[in-house]
């Protein structure tokens, strides 16, 4: 199955609680932190909900 890495570039400070949690969902605490998830329709509602705060990539 197809992957993507997914890297926080941007503080989580200010963001609204969900999106703190889809954030810590994903794996992503810090700024510079990296996770690699599958490439499924889940993932890719995460990643359309804090897109302005990560970097994503394949992987």
């Amino acid at each position: 199955m197809a992957q993507i890495n997914i890297k926080l570039v941007k503080s989580l400070i200010g963001s609204k609680k969900d999106q703190i949690a889809t954030a810590q969902a994903l794996g992503l605490k810090k700024i510079g932190d990296c996770t690699t998830q599958p490439d499924n329709e889940q993932t890719k509602g995460k990643v359309a909900k804090i897109i302005h705060l990560i970097e994503v990539s394949k992987a």
